[in-house]
């Protein structure tokens, strides 16, 4: 690493794993704190300001989606001076550790989480699991997940198969089914497309009167990803600080898909598949009038001449 001190406008981006944790821990304790919590975890805590934004992230995530490498929660902590503890773990983990557990338990007989006006809980996938479970120990906190699993135990959920290797691993102890923790929350979001069948199974068990469901159809498995892109993951965190978050304030937010290609395309091929001819005319046709969009105006222009063949 550089001798030049690291601060939280440094990009992290093509460091190694361990110079990577050391700027992590440099940087938190100036103003918080870095714990290790056993081989696969690690707790980075930075105070700013009476909202606390509690995510739950993967080392290789945040290299991935961060184009300074950092977690998520510094851009909240940067532009609107949240306080920010981040929970990150080498791999999709479920956060399902001992050392976890304690962790959270000393937070909660510190006071810690006392110590905020808003408290907001947030993942995606794996990590959406593990927001609503600790939730639990932040009662009136609000919770933000985004495609999560209720439990990988599989006398519940043994219809899911994608993730096999964690059948072994212990879901039905501390914070272990994530719908029952949730019910100590203000209020919680859970965002998945229903068209994904096992996310739409999952999110159906998190069915409470706290957990209003936001549907993004047609959107695909990777909707963090797709939120970052459209840049409406931080609107939607802010609408939620701000108790403005329903499913109202959610569908202004969404209507940033009709300006985002990869979910475009993705309504192109269920258009094409279903054979829904007039739509699809519609769809190039309205693409095409507002953005250079090669793939739609070449389909609008065989369907334009497969039409006046049949006239013709």
């Amino acid at each position: 690493m550089s001798d030049q001190k690291p601060s939280i406008e440094t990009s992290l981006m093509d460091l190694s794993k361990a110079d990577w944790l050391e700027a992590i821990s440099e940087i938190s304790e100036e103003d918080g704190y870095f714990l290790s919590l056993g081989k696969r975890h690690f707790a980075s805590f930075i105070e700013a300001g009476p909202t606390l934004l509690v995510t739950f992230e993967t080392f290789q995530g945040i290299q991935v989606l961060s184009e300074k490498a950092q977690p998520l929660g510094w851009e909240m902590l940067r532009d609107h001076q949240w306080s920010h503890l981040c929970l990150a773990s080498d791999g999709d983990t479920w956060f399902r550790d001992e050392a976890i557990y304690r962790y959270f338990d000393r937070l909660v007989d510190d006071g810690f989480f006392d110590e905020f006006e808003t408290v907001i809980f947030y993942g995606a996938g794996p990590c959406a699991y593990a927001a609503a479970a600790f939730s639990v120990s932040a009662p009136a906190a609000r919770v933000l997940a985004i495609q999560p699993q209720a439990t990988l135990d599989p006398r519940l959920t043994e219809w899911d198969d994608r993730f096999t290797d964690m059948r072994r691993v212990d879901f039905t102890s501390r914070y272990g089914y994530a719908p029952d923790m949730l019910d100590a929350a203000e209020a919680a979001f859970v965002l998945y497309d229903p068209r994904q069948r096992l996310d739409a199974m999952h999110a159906a068990l998190f069915t409470r009167g706290n957990v209003t469901k936001l549907r993004m159809p047609n959107m695909g498995d990777a909707l963090q990803t797709d939120l970052l892109d459209m840049g409406q993951l931080a609107p939607l965190l802010l609408a939620l600080a701000g108790g403005e978050l329903d499913a109202l304030r959610f569908a202004q937010l969404y209507q940033a898909r009709r300006d985002y290609l990869p979910y475009l395309r993705n309504l192109l091929n269920l258009l094409g598949e279903a054979r829904r001819e007039g739509l699809l005319l519609l769809l190039c046709g309205n693409v095409t009038e507002r953005m250079r969009a090669p793939r739609f105006q070449r389909t609008l222009n065989q369907l334009q001449a497969a039409r006046q063949d049949r006239i013709a």
